[in-house]
């Protein structure tokens, strides 16, 4: 127990300090997780050893990838790419294969060998690719659309492959046609199955976990789901991966969509970098090193087949050039199911381990390098003259409305939804963020933009495009809450304004420190509104009026920060502690502070203000510094209760 406690302790150790390293020089983690395996494994320092327990904890992270993908599909957007998924994707595929498995038989290498090297090195990596378009937001652009596409019906194509190749080791080989057919059969089944769950029982079921309003829940929710249909593939052969990414469609469409990405999101990261951690683990750089030559030839002809197939397959069905070469670009490497398919050929002799081992370096390697291409696609299209290049319409892309100079309503009740009936005639975007459900779905019925999700969630704001927001305003009136939210939104976009509801203004102050662009404190304003009503009954003229709301708001209602509490105040709630009241003080002859100046008093420090002093029936308003005070004198003290009171003992005997 000690053994693995340390191994975890120094993976973790090791995976903070690379991370950041490799952030500081401008590098994707991937290669720092890569980096992290490589020094790790059995062919560096050897502190952790690879095992099928680790292989299946890793391979969790691509079945949470995957789920999270599945949420920006459904079945009809699915249905509107198949001319991608299963005429691109079959094109590039089947091409690959056949051009891999021509130069191999060109090297001498017999049928058998040619297959199984050619089909793994036809497929690539989805987990590389798909979490590098979410960072880079390329996943809703078209060239992300296409990879996305090809990648759908390689996985897809994985299935009957891990058949094939067992069957192909054998002598009854005429016995792949009927197995293919049951695994297609066992497919269509799971596949309806698991449409079937979503379509009736998935909706109802995180309609019901919404109404709790419970984080946990919802979280534990989601894991669930896509574990269960994870599982559920994987007990019908199929990868756990399509599982994953079927569940996570058939949820595409609900409300609810954007909350499960951001739960799903920590684990998905922190399992993928594990994974990829396992994948570094299986590099031998001694052997790379010595066999460096044609492990570099090897990757440029990796790199120019797929990138030259997937860009001529693209154009053939009617894409632009920049699209398809972008994709291309996208998809050279190697998969992470090749390293699977690389395992059960290694386990049924059609590899020699010499074989095995330059598969896996030319995979990692392809993994490694693809981060660094990826980005430097716009360079290439520009000096390839491609960058200007356009033409017809193309389907848009599959994403959420882009708001852009809005606002944002965190929270869609009474006030929010006011607040929204005043922005809609002055044709002011906005969009809302509500978590109770059956407000939400009788808002969105009614066509309001609202979205589910909590608004403490730096994820959910980011759907809501607080970084792009003219302002954001928190309708909820709970101090803790709106801290953390305010928090949130600061680290997406530092200079948004916020705009805060609270029930007073004993927290003004600290939300101002917070960042806070305006506090609007219930009770004051409804003390404003009904002063303005008392002068304007009054026959005060309404300019006037006006004048002086403006001054108070002006000076953050300091006119209206002190009151008195009268006998009421030792049955307030404990929250009356947190404002400021004013107290009304009487100094006898033996006062400490009679002849005193009030600056000598050092009221300031104690944070107790004078507001007022009367003598002989005559009142002084903000009284100096300099004013002596006298036996007799009668002071008003704002403050916060227990510090007036303080100040009250010390006035009187001079002691705190």
């Amino acid at each position: 127990m000690q053994t693995v406690l340390v191994q975890v302790f120094g993976l973790l150790l090791a995976a903070v300090i690379f991370v950041w390293f490799f952030k500081r020089i401008g590098l994707p983690p991937i290669l720092a997780y890569l980096a992290v395996g490589v020094l790790a494994g059995s062919h560096g320092i050897g502190w952790m050893t690879y095992s099928h327990e680790i292989e299946f904890v890793a391979e969790l992270g691509i079945v949470f990838l995957l789920f999270s993908l599945g949420l920006e599909f459904s079945i009809p957007r699915l249905l509107a790419m198949r001319h991608i998924v299963f005429g691109l994707g079959a094109l590039q595929v089947v091409i690959s294969s056949m051009l891999f498995m021509l130069v191999l038989s060109l090297l001498d290498y017999s049928w058998l060998n040619s297959f199984t090297i050619a089909t793994l090195m036809a497929l690539s990596s989805t987990a590389v690719v798909v979490k590098l378009l979410k960072e880079s937001g390329e996943l809703n652009q078209r060239r992300g659309q296409l990879a996305i596409g090809v990648l759908l019906f390689q996985d897809i194509v994985v299935v009957p492959l891990l058949i094939i190749i067992p069957l192909l080791a054998q002598s009854g080989s005429e016995q792949i046609g009927t197995a293919l057919a049951f695994a297609l059969s066992k497919g269509a089944f799971v596949c309806l199955l698991l449409w079937a769950i979503g379509r009736w029982v998935l909706p109802k079921v995180f309609n019901e976990v919404a109404l709790v309003r419970t984080d946990e829940l919802f979280l534990l929710t989601t894991l669930l789901v896509a574990l269960f249909a994870a599982s559920l593939t994987y007990l019908f052969g199929l990868s756990m991966a399509l599982g994953a990414f079927l569940a996570g469609m058939m949820l595409g469409e609900s409300q609810y969509r954007h909350q499960l990405e951001a739960d799903i999101r920590p684990f998905r990261d922190i399992l993928m970098g594990l994974f990829f951690v396992t994948v570094g683990m299986q590099l031998d750089i001694l052997y790379v090193i010595s066999t460096g030559y044609w492990i570099i030839a090897a990757l440029l002809g990796l790199l120019l087949l797929k990138v030259g197939v997937l860009s001529f397959a693209a154009q053939l069905i009617g894409e632009r050039k920049q699209d398809a070469l972008a994709a291309g670009i996208m998809l050279w490497q190697m998969g992470e199911f090749g390293f699977v398919l690389i395992a059960l050929a290694n386990q049924h002799l059609l590899l020699s381990s010499e074989q095995t081992s330059f598969l896996i370096a030319l995979g990692v390697l392809s993994m490694a390098l693809t981060p660094y291409l990826i980005e430097k696609i716009p360079v290439i299209l520009k000096r390839l003259g491609l960058l200007a290049i356009s033409s017809g319409p193309h389907p848009p892309p599959i994403s959420s409305p882009l708001y852009s100079n809005h606002v944002v309503i965190c929270g869609f009740s009474r006030v929010g939804q006011t607040i929204a009936r005043f922005l809609k005639p002055e044709a002011i975007e906005y969009v809302a963020i509500e978590s109770n459900p059956i407000l939400l779905q009788e808002a969105k019925a009614a066509g309001e933009p609202v979205i589910f999700g909590h608004v403490k969630n730096k994820d959910i704001l980011k759907s809501a495009g607080v970084e792009r927001a003219r302002l954001v305003i928190i309708t909820f009136a709970d101090f803790e809450r709106v801290q953390v939210v305010v928090d949130a939104i600061k680290q997406i976009a530092p200079d948004v304004k916020i705009l805060v509801r609270m029930r007073d203004d004993s927290q003004l102050d600290t939300l101002k420190e917070a960042g806070v662009t305006e506090v609007v404190p219930e009770t004051l304003e409804a003390s404003l509104m009904l002063v303005s009503h008392v002068l304007s009954m009054s026959g005060v003229p309404m300019t006037r009026i006006v004048r002086r709301v403006s001054k108070e708001r002006r000076n953050r209602y300091q006119f209206l920060h002190g009151f008195f509490v009268g006998e009421q105040f030792d049955n307030e709630e404990s929250n009356t502690e947190r404002l400021e009241y004013l107290h009304v003080i009487a100094l006898p002859e033996y006062a400490f502070a009679v002849n005193h100046k009030i600056g000598e008093l050092n009221l300031q420090q104690r944070r107790v203000s004078v507001k007022a002093l009367r003598r002989h029936d005559k009142e002084i308003e903000q009284p100096s510094e300099q004013t002596i005070l006298l036996a007799g004198d009668i002071l008003v003290l704002q403050g916060k209760p227990r510090r007036v009171e303080r100040v009250e003992h010390y006035l009187l005997d001079g002691m705190d």
